[in-house]
């Protein structure tokens, strides 16, 4: 008698738990982007608080970094370290230097400066730079202009004019964060995305995660879908911030040698561990091109890619097999 009510007791605890656990998913248009949450809990209290912690997570790091923020940290070092060093928190410094690093790995395709004449464009306006502009402010875009001094924690520029964008890696860093913040809170089944960029941690219900990347020319359709666990993606494209004018498709992704858009691709898509790779390597391969930066790729035995370049024809790292179409 005492082991049958035992046996009942286990079973009424599991319906309990199945009839509470269940996919926890929203989304919110944050740091310029939609910002997307999916994540398997077996309390439901706890799963919408979890969901609620990433999106408050999402603010914290958009309030921090985002250069359209005139109170954001990283406005501050754009208005005063031409002038003086600016003594800046940890984690923007160690963004900063990660995007260096990123930088010297590259030859300086990626280059976070590059706002120096990226932020002369106006996408929603369709508004871009003369060419006199351009070459006027074109030796303001080097990353070594950026002196950093781990003693103060503090970061100066040697000229004025320069300016800083963390667009191509602060959303990588976002997504990473919240996944941190969700393996604190136990949870071993969640996807976060941040526009171009995603990480998904675990797996979906014993199935891979199957992710999208679209078609940049069709933004309803998939040109191809890649099955993931425990991995991060970012795909970076034309198609993002862009207008046209003449015959000419302006868009976010500038080469800092020329601070003009690159034309060579329309996407590039980086498979790794992190986002904050992902996010900064899927720009600096778009800007490299596909010869030099499928070179890039294949060199870093933890990358992947697919690339589509400007005839739409795509291309695949090595160690990927087909992905799914």
């Amino acid at each position: 008698m005492q082991i049958n009510k035992l046996i009942t007791a286990l079973l009424l605890l599991t319906l309990s738990l199945s009839a509470t656990a269940e996919w926890h998913r929203d989304e919110q248009p944050i740091m310029g982007t939609l910002i997307r949450v999916e994540l398997w809990h077996s309390d439901s209290t706890l799963g919408k608080a979890a969901v609620a912690a990433v999106f408050e997570e999402m603010h914290r790091i958009d309030h921090l970094m985002s250069p359209y923020k005139e109170q954001s940290e990283l406005s501050r070092v754009n208005r005063e370290a031409a002038n003086q060093p600016v003594v800046i928190s940890s984690e923007l410094y160690q963004l900063i230097e990660r995007a260096n690093e990123v930088s010297e790995l590259s030859n300086g395709s990626f280059d976070i400066t590059f706002a120096s004449v990226g932020h002369l464009y106006d996408y929603r306006n369709q508004i871009n730079p003369s060419a006199d502009t351009i070459e006027a402010q074109l030796n303001t875009i080097d990353y070594r202009h950026l002196i950093l001094n781990p003693m103060q924690q503090s970061i100066s520029y040697t000229r004025h004019g320069v300016r800083i964008d963390l667009g191509g890696i602060a959303k990588g860093h976002a997504v990473d964060r919240s996944i941190a913040l969700l393996k604190r809170r136990g949870i071993s089944q969640a996807l976060v995305s941040a526009g171009g960029d995603t990480r998904i941690l675990g797996n979906k219900q014993g199935r891979p995660w199957m992710t999208g990347i679209r078609d940049p020319r069709n933004p309803g359709r998939s040109e191809v879908v890649v099955p993931l666990s425990n991995a991060a993606i970012s795909t970076s494209g034309d198609y993002e911030r862009y207008f046209e004018k003449d015959g000419i498709r302006h868009h976010h992704i500038i080469s800092p040698s020329t601070g003009r858009s690159v034309d060579e691709l329309r996407s590039v898509s980086i498979i790794s561990a992190n986002a904050t790779t992902t996010d900064a390597l899927s720009t600096t391969v778009f800007v490299l091109g596909l010869k030099a930066g499928m070179k890039l790729v294949e060199a870093s035995p933890d990358l992947e890619a697919i690339i589509i370049d400007n005839q739409g024809k795509m291309h695949y790292s090595s160690g990927l097999g087909t992905p799914q179409r």
